[in-house]
Parts: structure tokens; C-alpha cells; sequence
């Protein structure tokens, strides 16, 4: 397999990651899972930024803080900086949530705004991909919801 061959594979793998953490999101909104969805947006922001960066063959180190992975990326498109900054506000639920003694307990419209930047996120990412290397709605990505769609289980 050539380097490009690979490098391609593992965008999508990002990609298909995120569109599963969306999906997973969207489904813990409507059971009222709040803490749980905004934990998955922050997910899909971060795995598709690492698919950008992965695509243009930038190394990048483990981290949750989406402001790091979008410095690096805006580097390499500045249009991508708006929706960064929007999005870096996802960072803080990739822990702060997700442990006893949280500060607090999220209610459903903080969710649902947060998985409305997720959404985002993977859109525009893709979009600045060479269109072989986006997904299908067979993957997963085709989960996007308004808020009235969130069914409750």
C-alpha cells in the first residue's frame, strides 16, 4: 500500500469515527443522556479535525483540546477559523462532565446547541477533503438533527 494509500484510509477511519460519535450523540439527547451527548460532540469534533490533519500529513499529538488540533488546522486552511473558535468551546466536555463531582448537570438545550457545532464540524472538514475521501450516509454521517427531531426514548 502506498503512503497516500493509507494516509486516505485513515481519514476516512476518522471520519466514519466521528459520524458513529454523532450518531451516538444524537441517540443520548433524545434518552435524556445529556452528560454523555456533549461527551460524543466534543468526540466528533476532535476525530474530524484529526482526519484534516491526518489528510494533509500532519502529525499531531494525543490530546482532547480542540483548540491545539484547530491551530494546526487553521494553519494549513484559515477559512476553518471561525468554525474552530465556535467548536473550541467542545473541549471542555471531553472530561469536565464525565466524573463524580461534576459542576453541574446539562440540560437538554445546552445538548442539543453542542451537538449543533458538532455537526458542523465534520461537514466543513469534509468539504475541504478531496471528495473521494468524505463519507457516505451509509457511514453514519446522515444523523444531523434540528432539536425538534430528537426523539425521546
Amino acid at each position: 500500500m502506498q503512503p497516500s494509500e493509507a494516509r486516505a484510509r485513515e481519514t476516512r477511519e476518522w471520519l466514519v469515527k466521528a459520524a458513529e460519535d454523532l450518531a451516538a450523540a444524537h441517540v443520548l439527547i433524545g434518552s435524556k443522556h445529556f452528560s454523555g451527548a456533549l461527551f460524543f460532540c466534543q468526540q466528533v469534533a476532535e476525530k474530524s479535525l484529526k482526519a484534516f490533519l491526518t489528510w494533509h500529513d500532519r502529525t499531531f499529538r494525543r490530546t482532547h483540546d480542540l483548540e491545539e488540533l484547530g491551530k494546526e488546522c487553521q494553519a494549513i486552511d484559515g477559512t476553518l477559523a471561525a468554525l474552530l473558535e465556535e467548536a473550541d468551546v467542545l473541549s471542555y466536555y471531553a472530561w469536565k462532565l464525565r466524573y463524580p463531582g461534576a459542576p453541574y448537570t446539562p440540560e437538554r438545550e445546552e445538548a442539543e446547541a453542542m451537538f449543533g457545532i458538532a455537526d458542523r464540524v465534520p461537514r466543513d472538514v469534509q468539504s475541504r477533503l478531496p471528495l473521494e475521501q468524505t463519507i457516505s450516509e451509509d457511514h453514519g454521517d446522515n444523523q444531523s438533527s434540528s432539536p425538534s427531531e430528537f426523539k425521546e426514548t
